[in-house]
């Protein structure tokens, strides 16, 4: 058997023939690596015949899937209702974060409700999962466990229990290999066949998979790129180290909502539920302090009220610090400039400090309002209204825009005692609910005159 050489890029995946320092297709540098494969040469002369397939029409009706649904609600908000059957879903994170603990949660969960998982280890053995399971409080349970890393052995042994298997969990992806492939596990070619493997497999005999997959030091998944493509969903588990919340994110689905979250918090049992992310986020709403507003942000389906605090300092150097925790440190420039040029704070000569408190990260522009409102009360040293909300996003006009899904984002303000919202073209739908009053921004000017 003739071997070759070819070169992968680790980031997006592509393939060359030569080695060069930077991707030519992602420009990335340092991330090809080298591959030996097999070549067994393609006789274009041999006739291959292939199977006459099944043809379905899209107008007929479906067969709903049954989804497998277990009791940690938080999981399956993320996954759309629960697991469907053969599916494949690759969940990532920081190592440490959780992934490992939560999944043996999910296949202990569903073993009591007579759902048969396997859970494939390549990272640990046998008895140091039972030492996990043990410290976590799930050592009644009827898991299948295995430690392997030999693909063709995994595939043996799931065609072999295949009549009582639902759910298998491989841990992780990249310490599986196929011996017939020379490079070693972790390896584009050997992740990429192991995957496409178990995906075909499982699709075949109709089980859910879920693959635990590493990521890069930038947070980006190992990997192929072609590797998220190949599965259903992709998940991200999300965290610090500095605080005990954990964040599950739902990056693709296929069969639910993307950027769709579950929150838990890290405890000495394991992941726990955490029902009302908002009060997490949210310390005390009975005093007020300058510099300090709360924004109702939509994670998802899901609002979440979180507080944003700023603080204003003078400065005795010529570039002042701007520090952004949380947020992009770019938009936070373009709301300062906004603020000088259409508001007439100017804040050249004072040091920036912004936060998301409880260490959550904000993408969404509609948090313009929120940090807007409060640099203007860290400026002048005055509370904002005390029980105030704010979203909108502001342009660069100093306009306020409407901000989508506002009506789930004021119910959750106001099931909190909030009772002042600070938004754009926003009207009270509800005639019987008066306990609440909505200031309409069009223009970043009328905070003079509210606040």
């Amino acid at each position: 058997m003739k071997t070759k050489k070819q070169y992968t890029c680790t980031n997006c995946g592509s393939i060359s023939y030569k080695w060069y320092g930077r991707c030519s297709e992602c420009n990335e540098w340092n991330s090809i690596i080298e591959d030996v494969i097999s070549n067994n040469s393609y006789n274009s002369s041999t006739s291959i015949t292939g199977n006459n397939l099944t043809i379905s029409s899209l107008d007929k009706d479906i067969d709903e899937p049954c989804r497998i649904v277990s009791s940690i609600n938080e999981l399956n908000r993320v996954l759309g209702g629960g697991l469907i059957p053969e599916s494949a879903i690759l969940i990532g994170g920081d190592p440490g974060i959780g992934k490992s603990t939560l999944l043996l949660q999910l296949c202990a969960q569903l073993s009591t409700s007579s759902t048969s998982c396997f859970y494939i280890s390549g990272e640990e053995s046998v008895n140091q999962i039972k030492l996990r399971a043990q410290r976590l409080g799930l050592v009644n349970t009827q898991i299948k466990l295995v430690s392997a890393t030999n693909i063709h052995d995994i595939i043996a042994t799931i065609k072999a229990n295949k009549q009582e298997i639902h759910l298998v969990v491989i841990d992780s992806i990249q310490t599986i290999y196929n011996p017939e492939i020379t490079s070693i596990a972790g390896t584009t070619s050997q992740v990429r066949a192991a995957a496409q493997m178990l995906i075909s497999l499982t699709k075949l005999i109709g089980i859910a998979l879920i693959m635990v997959g590493h990521i890069t030091k930038d947070g980006q998944l190992a990997g192929p790129k072609i590797l998220e493509h190949m599965v259903d969903t992709v998940l991200y588990l999300e965290g610090s180290s500095n605080y005990q919340y954990r964040l599950l994110r739902a990056i693709k689905n296929r069969f639910g909502k993307t950027n769709e979250i579950g929150v838990f918090t890290m405890e000495q049992s394991g992941l726990i539920e955490v029902s009302n992310p908002s009060e997490m986020f949210i310390l005390n709403t009975e005093t007020n302090y300058s510099g300090t507003s709360v924004f109702a942000s939509m994670e998802g389906s899901r609002p979440i009220l979180v507080e944003i605090q700023a603080l204003i300092s003078p400065s005795h150097i010529p570039t002042p610090r701007r520090s952004v925790v949380g947020w992009d440190s770019n938009r936070l420039s373009m709301i300062l400039a906004v603020l000088a040029v259409r508001y007439g704070l100017t804040l050249t000569s004072y040091e920036v400090y912004l936060s998301v408190a409880g260490g959550l990260k904000i993408t969404e522009p509609a948090v313009d309002l929120a940090v807007a409102a409060s640099l203007i009360s860290a400026a002048s040293n005055q509370p904002l209204p005390l029980h105030s909300i704010f979203f909108g996003e502001i342009s660069l006009s100093g306009e306020i825009r409407k901000s989508t899904q506002s009506d789930l984002r004021v119910n959750e303000a106001v099931k909190l005692g909030f009772k002042n919202i600070f938004c754009a073209d926003y009207s009270n739908n509800s005639s019987t609910n008066s306990d609440y009053n909505i200031y309409n921004i069009k223009h970043i000017k009328q905070l003079k005159n509210i606040l």
